[in-house]
């Protein structure tokens, strides 16, 4: 554990925590001294966070079904910190390949998730005195191709949800910071997502509240 770290002692909710990227982040909190609420859709694959964060509290929950939401919310509340790691791909196929069913997925995963779980916690991450929101987006929100239309869609609808409940913490006062963390691919980038993710309590909420963070690995000239 880091003595000086910041998130230690927080509580941080991984909403999609058995991805490789969860595990990655659950182990970064942890080690930080952090109290690690895991949340995924099946109860068998939680248990590989308790591998990484041996202290993790897991919950499973349907992140689509907001009154399954509210209801996780009565159980761990308060909590410090949500991060957002639910999504997946679907695509391919140009314009033409952009289906109603991978729009209806992504939707779902990336978009309805994160809306269900802002509003849930959005009290929570107010009302501490550190609270802290995350996501990981893509840089085709920037640069879009055809066979990838959906995804970009819905990453873009993600990215304003997240300004706009930033401009909410903003509002409010100058404790809550919502960020959003861009890559190309998370392969190979999951430990510096982690990373960044604990060190969000060492920044000043109002210099950390709104900003979008090009993980080092990528190529500035992509976003």
């Amino acid at each position: 554990m880091s003595a000086s770290s910041a998130v230690a002692g927080r509580t941080v909710l991984i909403a999609g925590a058995t991805s490789t990227a969860g595990l990655a982040v659950a182990r970064s909190l942890a080690d930080a001294g952090a109290h690690v609420i895991a949340v995924g859709s099946a109860r068998a694959r939680l248990q590989s966070v308790l591998d990484v964060a041996p202290d993790a509290a897991l919950y499973e929950c349907d992140l689509t079904d907001f009154a399954a939401v509210t209801a996780l919310a009565a159980q761990v509340s308060p909590i410090d910190g949500l991060i957002h790691l639910v999504g997946g791909w679907r695509g391919g196929g140009g314009l033409a390949g952009q289906t109603d069913e991978d729009w209806d997925f992504l939707h779902s995963h990336v978009v309805t998730t994160l809306r269900n779980t802002t509003r849930a916690f959005n009290a929570d991450l107010l009302a501490s005195s550190a609270g802290r929101l995350a996501i990981v987006s893509s840089v085709s929100v920037d640069r879009p191709l055809a066979g990838g239309a959906n995804y970009a869609a819905a990453k873009s609808a993600a990215e304003t949800w997240v300004r706009a409940v930033g401009q909410g913490f903003t509002k409010a006062g100058d404790t809550a910071a919502a960020v959003i963390f861009v890559v190309r691919s998370l392969d190979g980038l999951e430990t510096e997502l982690a990373t960044r993710v604990s060190g969000l309590w060492d920044e000043a909420a109002a210099s950390a509240n709104g900003s979008r963070v090009l993980l080092a690995s990528e190529d500035p000239a992509s976003v």
